[in-house]
């Protein structure tokens, strides 16, 4: 990691993008993005921008006017940030959350690679999504990603949790009407109607930030009782790799999936959107797994009691 923090540098010929966010300090994208360019010989610089909520809209401008290239979106803009936006993608609009921004032609044009590349981590860690039952928990831009990637490839029923319960209720709404050969439910994932509905969930996914560094002992409220053995638990946070969620669910014999395959994914589409080539994958992935082993190595890893998948 040294070595790429030092080869990163600037002329006056470097192409810029950025991560936006509030906040963006837990973010490992510029390691991934940065060493994606040096690996490939690229004048790109990827670099942090906290962004308060008040300077949002001027953020968004100013990506133009400093003319960057691009940007990734991350919490608490995803669903915001739309619109401030000269165009969506298509995969923006039927997503209902932006977490690429290309600047092209004095435009900035919204992308969601989150959708497609959380289905990806599920296929590549061998997890089938089509004709299976899906819970969410959460209902922000994360979520809605999730739910349009589920519907994409085949999932049968989608169960929707949020502490507010009307969020959750607009994006089942919302989901219900782009297709009717899906169930969509919203429950307050607290409620014993919610819990009980669960149970016949093969995947459950984490997709709050609850959990997240610096505050690694939070965990969604969930029914575990009501969890069966050899669900799949995924969660869309990273750091830590192995968080209580997963934790607990490894504990209660589920198979998990950690975030880092949907950032590494997501990642590899933005870039490719970004400059036109493919982000090495393999090297990246074990340079983000180095950096985060580093970061959180006193923290424990998640240890499987037994598992039916």
């Amino acid at each position: 990691m040294d070595e790429i923090k030092a080869i990163i540098s600037t002329d006056g010929k470097t192409r810029l993008i950025g991560i936006i966010g509030w906040p963006v300090g837990h973010s490992l994208s510029p390691l991934m993005h940065n060493s994606a360019f040096h690996f490939l010989g690229l004048n790109y610089n990827y670099i942090p921008l906290a962004v308060r909520p008040e300077f949002l809209p001027k953020a968004v401008a100013s990506l133009k006017t400093f003319g960057f290239v691009g940007a990734n979106v991350t919490i608490p803009y995803k669903t915001e940030i739309m619109q401030y936006l000269d165009k969506l993608d298509e995969s923006a609009a039927e997503t209902g959350a932006v977490n690429t921004i290309h600047c092209i032609n004095g435009e900035c044009i919204g992308y969601n690679t989150d959708s497609e590349g959380f289905i990806q981590s599920l296929l590549t860690a061998a997890v089938p999504v089509a004709g299976k039952c899906a819970a969410i928990l959460g209902a922000g831009g994360a979520a809605k990603a999730i739910v349009a990637g589920l519907r994409k490839h085949g999932i049968t029923r989608v169960l929707i949790g949020a502490r507010d319960l009307g969020k959750a209720e607009s994006l089942a709404s919302i989901a219900t009407k782009s297709s009717n050969l899906v169930e969509y439910y919203a429950y307050d994932w607290q409620a014993a109607k919610f819990g009980s509905a669960i149970t016949g969930c093969d995947i459950i996914i984490n997709a709050t930030p609850l959990g997240m560094w610096p505050k690694y002992g939070e965990c969604p409220p969930l029914a575990w009782n009501k969890v069966k053995e050899g669900t799949v638990l995924c969660d869309v946070v990273y750091n830590p790799v192995c968080t209580e969620f997963l934790k607990t669910g490894a504990a209660n014999g589920c198979k998990t999936v950690d975030g880092l395959g949907m950032l590494l994914e997501q990642g590899r589409l933005a870039f490719k959107i970004w400059t036109s080539q493919k982000m090495p994958k393999n090297g990246i992935k074990n340079l983000l797994s180095a950096a985060i082993n580093n970061i959180n190595e006193n923290y424990g890893k998640c240890e499987y009691k037994k598992s039916n998948f």
